[in-house]
């Protein structure tokens, strides 16, 4: 490691003005992406801003119609949230499914968002939700915030205030983890909207991040349920291939991942 100065901001408007006015800095909201980053010498802030202590990024809000979580909320918060058991079950479990529970009491749904990692869960969640991405100068929608691998459309200085999800008819997330970093090699979130459209939102496997299967989406459009999209595989070509999956197993992945969402609408498949 090197030489960093650690800030830890009570308010928005502190962070802010830490951020505009110190050199090479970054926030920090859990850590789970940025520090490993660090330690490997892939980012080098000289200023880390700690955005956990202002109470303006936490808490939930359950209305009948969508679920607010402010960004610095834990993913453990989520997790035992009854009353997004009771919305969105499904967004629910997935954050009961996030790597070990260490992380799940210090990793935040702001981080997560913010990183846009490519085998984070929540990402998968805002894009099968379709949900709205709330920062301290505007609102994103999903389709619009994740543009690449770690990288979103945020600009320099941004902060993830709260993110805003849609409740759906129903919905389901599968994932299939790494036995040793327990992120996902591949996972999918299927959602049922009220207006009737379906998205599938996969993490994990894209070599640009979290994405849209439109084909799986078009399929289970016409006939909603898990053999509808056994003849579908998404194009290798646009997945990650490492140590870990090749491309061409990532794809059936995605099916079988995408398979078992539609099969346990209401929950989560892990495996």
């Amino acid at each position: 490691m090197y030489q960093t100065t650690y800030h830890r901001p009570k308010t928005i408007a502190e962070a802010v003005s830490l951020y505009s006015s110190l050199e090479e800095p970054a926030y920090l909201s859990g850590g789970h992406t940025l520090l490993p980053a660090m330690k490997g010498r892939l980012a080098a802030p000289a200023n880390l801003i700690d955005l956990r202590a202002s109470p303006e990024l936490s808490g939930i809000e359950v209305r009948p119609d969508g679920v607010v979580i402010g960004a610095a909320t834990p993913h453990a918060v989520v997790a035992a949230s009854a009353e997004i058991k009771a919305a969105i079950p499904a967004l629910a479990g997935l954050a009961g499914s996030i790597a070990d529970v260490q992380v799940r009491h210090v990793g935040t749904i702001g981080g997560s968002v913010a990183n846009n990692d490519p085998a984070a869960d929540y990402p998968a969640a805002v894009l099968g939700l379709a949900g709205t991405v709330h920062t301290d100068r505007r609102s994103i929608p999903a389709d619009e915030y994740f543009t690449d691998l770690y990288s979103t459309a945020l600009e320099p200085g941004e902060i993830v205030v709260r993110i805003e999800f849609p409740v759906p008819e129903s919905a389901g997330y599968a994932k299939f983890r790494n036995p040793a970093s327990r992120y996902a090699l591949a996972a999918a979130f299927v959602a049922r909207h009220r207006d009737g459209s379906i998205r599938v939102a996969v993490t994990g496997a894209g070599s640009s991040g979290v994405f849209r299967w439109a084909e799986a989406e078009s399929a289970l459009q016409a006939r909603f349920e898990p053999a509808a999209v056994e003849a579908l595989l998404p194009d290798p070509g646009g997945l990650m291939s490492d140590m870990h999956a090749s491309a061409e197993y990532r794809a059936h992945l995605v099916r079988a991942m995408t398979k078992r969402a539609v099969a346990c609408m209401g929950g989560v498949d892990i495996s």
